[in-house]
């Protein structure tokens, strides 16, 4: 492999967090992040069944990995989490770490709106559960992430 793409669910406050951290992170090799609504997505990876339902990783060999699979496949590809992906698919954890990353994915739109907001513009930074929650504050606060 001499790329990775991932799509992400940009409309998901911890699967920003995520992306930015593989941004971000030295790699092994390349990576390209692509959001999954995005028309980019839906042109190059349209007839992935699980695009905007899961974590997808494509190789530029054109493997595809789905949910926990494509998580530990991006850990594999960033330098400072190849180990712990080795360590979390060996016989041992695997059935564990899925099980774990199965119940993050489930509750991930949950979480990230417990996380708060991702990014910050010109000092503003819009809620991402304020249109979520009846609870929730509504608008914007002044600040950084």
């Amino acid at each position: 492999m001499r790329a990775l793409t991932v799509l992400y669910d940009a409309g998901c406050a911890l699967c920003v967090r995520a992306a930015d951290l593989l941004a971000t992170s030295p790699a092994y090799v390349p990576i390209e992040l692509v959001a999954c609504a995005s028309e980019e997505a839906r042109e190059r990876f349209g007839d992935v069944p699980w695009l905007g339902e899961e974590l997808v990783a494509v190789s530029d060999d054109g493997d595809v990995w789905v949910g926990p699979a494509a998580f530990l496949v991006c850990l594999w590809a960033l330098r400072d989490y190849r180990e712990w992906a080795y360590r979390l698919s060996s016989e041992e954890l695997a059935p564990l770490a899925e099980r774990v990353l199965v119940a993050i994915s489930a509750r991930r739109k949950g979480l990230g709106a417990w996380l708060g907001p991702t990014r910050c513009d010109a000092g503003t930074c819009a809620l991402p559960h304020a249109t979520t929650s009846p609870h929730a504050p509504r608008g914007a606060y002044r600040g950084g992430p």
